[in-house]
């Protein structure tokens, strides 16, 4: 009993004090209560003596640097100062820590690619009390690439599906996707993550595995788990390979960043300070000449700003755009001298004998509605000699979800899974964009609207790794992630023999290379 007392009286002292440190972040002083009743919990019913129990405790708590994330002069030491996830040992976080440690060259790109955002994101992080370790979990979903596009239409830094992200206020129309907006995003993402940490009561593990997942998937776990009473915890679930790597793989990345020297990683001298301006405006721009008055180089303004599918800002916004902080001035003095009928490039075009709208609309790879829209045309009726504006501004971006659409006339002989096959796409995709039917033949001549996603804005291929399902053959995984039965074979030369086998894990790169 005396035992006893003397631990709690060391507990009490534990929260006393942490409580009292005035400097830490409030949200750091002691975190996730149920992580440390169940170590106090278990303390009790073992009976375990008084440094076990302490030490029980502890490695539930990070204990985060006297200095707090204001006084920071690095990023790094900022994000190191609100890490509040519980410190854990295990093989699975140790197998990807090594993978990281493997590649070095990862780790350098992801600092780099990181540099714009992470100010930023930790502004949020804090504004929500979370755990500053989530600051890093772009690097899991996108590797910090804003364009980055999955398979299963996920986009952006913190990889939305399109319904989560409407869900979350983020828009997805033909001019803009606040998946890849970075503030918009971010900021969807924390409250989606603190959403889901109340839900799980505090476990954190959990709440990552169900932003993977899905918290109906992770509950149906939990749920198995309890009825064959076993425990409930993330590392006790039968999950998916991707979420079982998911979690762990933050956990990684973070105990590395958390301590450079001793894993040897050198870190990019990042300064604790915004690193661009959100400014707002009253109208569109076009893209390039935003970028213009910036004085950058498009590519470097598009990394700000990824979220825009055209050459220019949405008509019905956000009328926002990102700038570096060492732009923003010369930015809004260039934006102040630029008259409003400047902000969009445009071209005049003079109807020729036998034009139509179509025509000219693909000729300038605009749509017929912004030509209409922007020459108060009603009707498509156009004549010989009329001079038009073309908003040249309106043209797509290849951006990753974009869709390259074009027409095909139907010939003696073909089908619908004819057809189908000939595109790569799936015949109930087909069906539903010419507003066929399956139980009526395709009449010759008629004309087939085709849609295909357009060659990703990334710069590199990405791997990924896919696993077999019942029913599942070569052709079928390679249509569905539009790549070549040949290619498949050539990346799994050691693993796919005659057959496939369910459960088998296969190599896909997935190009996310821009088309030239």
């Amino acid at each position: 009993m005396r035992q006893f007392n003397h631990f709690f009286s060391s507990l009490a002292f534990i929260l006393i004090t942490g409580c009292a440190q005035q400097s830490t972040p409030k949200h750091l002083a002691i975190q996730n209560p149920p992580d440390l009743y169940a170590a106090i919990d278990k303390a009790t019913e073992t009976g375990i003596g008084d440094n076990a129990t302490r030490n029980a405790i502890e490695s539930t708590v990070n204990h985060p640097s006297i200095e707090t994330s204001s006084q920071s002069q690095t990023i790094w030491q900022r994000m190191k100062t609100l890490y509040a996830l519980p410190e854990i040992q295990h093989d699975r976080i140790e197998r990807h820590v090594n993978w990281y440690l493997n590649h070095p060259e990862y780790l350098s790109r992801i600092q780099t690619r990181a540099t714009p955002y992470l100010h930023f994101i930790l502004d949020e992080i804090e504004k929500q009390g979370i755990p500053g370790e989530i600051a890093l979990l772009p690097a899991v979903e996108s590797a910090f690439k804003p364009e980055a596009y999955s398979p299963s239409h996920a986009s952006g830094l913190w990889q939305f599906i399109p319904s989560t992200g409407r869900y979350f206020g983020l828009k997805q129309t033909p001019w803009y996707d606040g998946r890849r907006d970075v503030v918009a995003s971010t900021q969807a993402a924390v409250s989606y993550l603190k959403q889901l940490s109340e839900e799980f009561e505090g476990n954190w593990l959990l709440a990552l595995a169900s932003y993977n997942a899905g918290k109906g998937n992770i509950r149906k776990a939990i749920r198995k788990n309890r009825k064959k009473g076993q425990k409930t915890d993330y590392w006790s679930l039968r999950l998916r390979r991707e979420t079982m790597n998911y979690v762990p793989r933050l956990l990684a990345i973070a105990k590395i960043f958390s301590d450079p020297e001793r894993y040897h990683l050198a870190l990019n001298d990042i300064p604790n300070k915004p690193h661009f301006e959100i400014i707002t405006l009253d109208s569109q721009i076009d893209i390039k000449k935003a970028a213009e008055l910036a004085q950058l180089p498009v590519d470097d303004f598009l990394k700000l700003n990824p979220a825009f599918n055209r050459w220019m800002t949405s008509p019905n916004g956000p009328h926002r755009l990102l700038v570096p902080k060492d732009k923003a001035a010369i930015f809004k003095k260039n934006l102040a001298k630029l008259p409003k009928t400047e902000r969009v490039e445009w071209r005049h075009h003079t109807v020729k004998k036998g034009e139509s709208l179509n025509l000219i609309a693909r000729k300038y790879r605009v749509s017929i509605a912004s030509i209409k829209s922007r020459n108060h045309l009603h009707s498509n009726r156009i004549k010989t000699g009329n001079q038009l504006l073309i908003p040249l501004s309106d043209r797509p971006r290849l951006v990753a979800g974009s869709q390259n659409m074009q027409h095909y006339t139907v010939k003696r002989g073909d089908s619908i899974w004819k057809i189908a096959r000939r595109f790569s796409v799936s015949q109930r995709n087909l069906v539903r964009w010419n507003r066929l039917s399956f139980k009526k033949p395709l009449r010759l001549g008629q004309r087939l609207l085709i849609k295909r996603p357009l060659t990703l804005t990334s710069r590199s291929n990405r791997n990924i790794h896919y696993t077999v399902k019942k029913g599942d053959s070569l052709f079928l995984i390679s249509k569905k992630f539009n790549v070549s039965v040949s290619d498949l074979k050539k990346w799994n030369r050691q693993t796919i023999n005659h057959f496939l086998q369910p459960g088998q894990t296969l190599k896909i790169v997935v190009d996310l290379k821009p088309s030239t």
